[in-house]
Formats: C-alpha cells, structure tokens, sequence
C-alpha cells in the first residue's frame, strides 16, 4: 500500500499531465498508483516529444502524432490530439491538410480516421461544449 506522500506525488503528477494534455487516458491513475516513478518518466519523455523543438512547433509535431494514431485507427487518442493542436494554434485548415496528407501513404481507412477526429470536435463546437 502506498503511504500519503506517494499518493500525493501521484495526484500531483495525475493532475498535471491531465492539465497539460486536456485529457487523460483512464489507465494512468493506475499507474500513477502502482508505480508513479514510471509515470513520471513516461511524462517527461511525451512532454519532451510534443513540446516545441528546436525547429519544429509542438502543432507541427501533433500533425505528426495524429496521422501515426489515424493510421493505428485509434480514433479517441486521434481526437485528443487534434483537440491538443487547435490548442497549440493549429487551424482547422492545417489539421485537414495534414489529414488529407495520410490518405496516399495510409489509406482512406488512415484519412477516415484523421476526419472522424476532426468532424467530432467540429460538432462540439456547433453544439457549445
């Protein structure tokens, strides 16, 4: 069983990614709970990855997170990632440009993928969420 200042960091930490992703997976209290020094890492390497470059902007980086996720057909992380870059300054335009770029090296079942997460955050909008 952990002890309170375990659980502490691990809600601490738990809190954060949720703050710095706008999401969070539902597995990784778990992990934060079993073994927060992993978690840790594991958020310092998606921080590292997904933040500014040297070159690359972290929306930039994001196109490339989503047509890897679209390709994987994982529509729900596909949409926390497009939900991310219009955080990060992405426009709608760009995303679907970056989504039309999947079709010819994914397939349309990769650019179906990148549109469904794209359309879904479109239909929030209209519907004010």
């Amino acid at each position: 069983m952990a002890n309170k200042k375990t659980d502490k960091r691990a809600q601490e930490v738990i809190e954060a990614m949720r703050k710095e992703r706008g999401y969070l997976p539902p597995s990784y209290p778990y992990v934060a709970e079993k073994d927060i020094d992993f978690l840790e890492a594991y958020d310092n390497l998606y921080k590292r990855a997904l933040s500014d470059g040297k070159v690359l902007p972290a929306k930039i980086r994001e196109f490339v997170v989503i047509g890897i996720l679209a390709y994987r057909g994982n529509d729900a992380a596909c949409y926390n990632h497009v939900k991310r870059a219009l955080e990060l300054g992405a426009t709608k335009q760009e995303l679907l440009e970056a989504i039309e770029a999947t079709i010819v090296p994914g397939g349309t079942p990769t650019f179906g993928a990148g549109l469904r997460a794209l359309m879904k955050v479109e239909e929030e909008e209209k519907k004010g969420n």
